[in-house]
């Protein structure tokens, strides 16, 4: 008896027509999360940003006993705070994002500015933030 092995046209034909059918489906739903992403990325509200930063900055300044170490703007504009208790907040207007140490949390920045004052004996911090079209400035007084 002859051996029979391989495969026939039929069934070639059916592999191939699933083949085509999976790469489609794929094709697809990576259309649609590539078009997902874009649409988050361009949709930044303000608002929404300033709260986010808000939030953390607010609770970094509600700690007890937090000290300011140093707070300016380096050669290459960006614009930092940093605290004794190993936390920075940097602006950096390349990608218009505040991060907290390596962490960004706001995004879609176009200016923020740390500046450190001293009113009525206390430790101040004023903040301006700019996204988008509003400004926000904001005062924070350090706990003791």
């Amino acid at each position: 008896m002859k051996s029979q092995k391989g495969i026939t046209l039929i069934s070639l034909t059916i592999y191939v027509i699933v083949m085509a059918i999976v790469v489609g489906v794929v094709a697809i739903i990576s259309t649609f999360f590539y078009s997902n992403i874009n649409d988050t990325t361009q949709n930044l509200d303000p608002i929404i940003e300033y709260t986010k930063f808000n939030s953390f900055f607010s609770d970094e300044i509600n700690h007890s006993n937090i000290k300011i170490l140093d707070c300016g703007t380096t050669e290459d504009g960006q614009n930092y705070v940093a605290f004794d208790n190993g936390v920075q907040y940097t602006f950096i207007p390349e990608n218009k994002g505040i991060y907290r140490n390596q962490v960004k949390i706001a995004n879609g920045v176009t200016n923020c500015t740390f500046t450190r004052n001293i009113k009525n004996g206390k430790d101040v911090i004023e903040v301006k933030f700019q996204a988008g079209n509003r400004t926000r400035e904001t005062t924070y007084t350090l706990a003791n």
